[in-house]
């Protein structure tokens, strides 16, 4: 598997061909959900955020590969989708756990004890932010401002919103995810899904 390599990603004349990092894993594995997302968009390179989020929940990062597979799509170069998961801090260039705790650590969620609910997780897991489990089932993360302000101190696990999150609720979300792979403390997706084509009418 081809790892990150922002200097050959950097290089304008990068080719993408099958024989760098190339072929079709993405393509081959989520066909239909591409195309579907593929034909939102009058202009394809339109489509780049959601084609990584594709990858992301496929791979749990956006690895090189997959950058060139996106790239060729999209008919765009490597280095505009380099630097498009570079930009955005919700993309990840290197695994992470299999479950990804990002806590908030904006000022909102500072002042309602989002720095307590860190070392909490320090404590449980034996981990610091960037780190993950010897098991590889959690990385921990410290992000900025997950747009719930109101709700603190909160955290996104994968794709899932957990809201005034306490020690003890922390406690019952991490026991729920190791015996069932979900937690019913979650509050929602952190983003609205997509409308079927039927619902968005022409």
């Amino acid at each position: 598997m081809c790892s990150v390599n922002a200097r050959s990603l950097e290089r304008p004349d990068r080719r993408l061909d099958k024989g760098v990092c190339g072929g079709t894993v993405l393509k081959d594995k989520h066909g239909k959900e591409i195309d579907e997302i593929l034909s939102r968009y009058p202009v394809k390179r339109s489509a780049l955020i959601p084609l990584l989020y594709v990858a992301q929940r496929d791979q749990g990062y956006v690895s090189e590969a997959v950058m060139q597979e996106i790239a060729r799509l999209l008919g765009i170069t490597p280095p505009q989708v380099y630097e498009t998961v570079t930009f955005y801090t919700m993309f990840n260039l290197k695994p992470v756990g299999k479950f990804h705790i990002q806590v908030c650590k904006s000022l909102m969620c500072a002042l309602v004890g989002s720095d307590t609910l860190i070392g909490w997780i320090k404590t449980k897991l034996g981990i610091a932010p960037g780190e993950s489990t010897t098991d590889g089932l959690f990385t921990l993360s410290a992000v900025e401002c997950l747009a719930a302000c109101g709700t603190g101190p909160m955290m996104q696990i994968n794709e899932d919103y957990y809201e005034q999150v306490t020690e003890d609720k922390l406690d019952r979300i991490l026991a729920d995810l190791r015996s069932t792979g979900t937690s019913t403390l979650k509050s929602g997706p952190f983003m609205w899904p997509e409308p079927a084509p039927s619902e968005r009418g022409a």
